[in-house]
Order: C-alpha cells, then sequence, then structure tokens
C-alpha cells in the first residue's frame, strides 16, 4: 500500500521540492501550507506520516502537534531553524519522531521519512503482548494498563515503555536510547531521555506498592527489570 505523506510549510516552492523527491520514492503526497489546513487534511487524508514546519500562518507547527497528539500517533517530522536547539527538544517533549534543521538536503529528508516509516513497521510487528506483574502492554491495540487501568502515555513515553520492556534487564545508555527510540543519534539531546523516564517513573513506578520497573545504572544509562519492593 502506498504510503501518503502530509506536508506542511507556508513556503510553496518548498513544498514542491519536497513533493518531487517524496514521490520519487513512490510516496503520495498531500500539501498544507498553514496550521489550519494541515489539521483539515490530516482528518481527511488519514496519512501515514506528517512533515511539519514550526512557523506556519493560523496555527503554528506546535499547536498542529498538540493538536493531533489528542488523538493520534501518527509519525511527526518537524522542520526547525537552523540552531534552534531548543524547538528540537521541544519537538520531541510533545510528541515528535524527529526532526530536521532547514536548510535541508532533500535527500537526507527522504533517508529520515524512510528511517520513521521502518521504525513503525518494526514497533508494529514486534511482539503483541508484554506482560509483568500489575503492568501489561498490548502491542496490537497499542495498549497499557496498570493494575487493570488503561495508563495514558505519550506516542515516545509508549515507544521507550515498549522498547526497554521488551529487552528486560538489558542496560542502554542515553545515546543508544535516542538510536533505538527516537531514531537518531544527537549529543546534547539526551535531556529528553531522562525526561521521559521521569514520566514514566511518576505514571508506573510511583503507582505501585510492590514493584519497581525502571532503574538507573550510574554512569551508564538506564534499565527495565521487575524488582519487588521490601
Amino acid at each position: 500500500m502506498q504510503n501518503k505523506i502530509l506536508v506542511v510549510d507556508d513556503d510553496k516552492n518548498l513544498c514542491r521540492l519536497m513533493e518531487i523527491y517524496l514521490k520519487k520514492e513512490e510516496y503520495k503526497v498531500i500539501i498544507a501550507n498553514d496550521g489550519q489546513e494541515a489539521i483539515n487534511k490530516f482528518y481527511e487524508e488519514n496519512p501515514q506520516l506528517l512533515i511539519l514546519d514550526i512557523m506556519l500562518p493560523k496555527m503554528n507547527g506546535w499547536e498542529v502537534c498538540n493538536e493531533i497528539r489528542k488523538e493520534s500517533n501518527v509519525p511527526i517530522l518537524m522542520l526547525t531553524a537552523k540552531g534552534e536547539k531548543d524547538d528540537k527538544l521541544k519537538g520531541l517533549e510533545i510528541g515528535a519522531d524527529d526532526y530536521v534543521t532547514k536548510p535541508f538536503d532533500p535527500d537526507e529528508l527522504v533517508a529520515r521519512v524512510k528511517a520513521i516509516l521502518r521504525r513503525v513497521g518494526d514497533i508494529s510487528k514486534g511482539k503483541e503482548l508484554i506482560a509483568y506483574p500489575n503492568l501489561k502492554i498490548d502491542n496490537k491495540r497499542h495498549l497499557v494498563t496498570l493494575k487493570g487501568e488503561v495508563l495514558e502515555l505519550a506516542p515516545k513515553e509508549y515507544d521507550l515503555l515498549y522498547f526497554l520492556a521488551k529487552h528486560e534487564k538489558q542496560v542502554f545508555s542515553r545515546e543508544q536510547l535516542l538510536d533505538r527510540v527516537w531514531g537518531f543519534d544527537f549529543i546534547g539531546d539526551i535531556r529528553t531521555v531522562d525526561t521521559h523516564i521521569k514520566r514514566l517513573r511518576k505514571k508506573v513506578d510511583e503507582q505501585l506498592e510492590d514493584y519497581k520497573y525502571f532503574h538507573t545504572v550510574w554512569g551508564v544509562g538506564y534499565k527495565f527489570e521487575t524488582v519487588k519492593e521490601h
């Protein structure tokens, strides 16, 4: 099935350039030039991936990303201004899957798109059910339950939980987690891993009396392991 990609940017020439390169890879491309149009076309077309600029008329990229994340885990690749590291971090925190800095090489953009879609496919084909005491991950339904109650997780929180739970007791550095879960290794952005681990601890470990799952391995990184509390 042909993957549909929604390209959102108010620069029509840049949209056309991205469309040319993506169509060469046999993706179907839908274009929106402002934030509101992006929301409308997202629900009309149900794309498999968004390429989303931050600076947009009517609704900016942050607002579009937040709105979509209320309803969907579809991958989002953000376009950020050169050198705006805070924009990259913010994008990752609100649920973006990756970013490309303007000006960019169109071939790099296509490579990022392929990597994201491949990663999403790998997760969807992964182990369907992972069960631990009081914690179950139903990957087929993309559903996590804690003590029998549905646990609300942001997309990257789910991906990180699923990855670590699938590799119980294996230690990963922050850089490895960025590469394996977010799909890139950007030195300096490792704080986003710490932030997501902190959120998962609050949502999972702090709600359990008998078990803890997320563990820091000092000087190395993190691991997921079932440890019964005394």
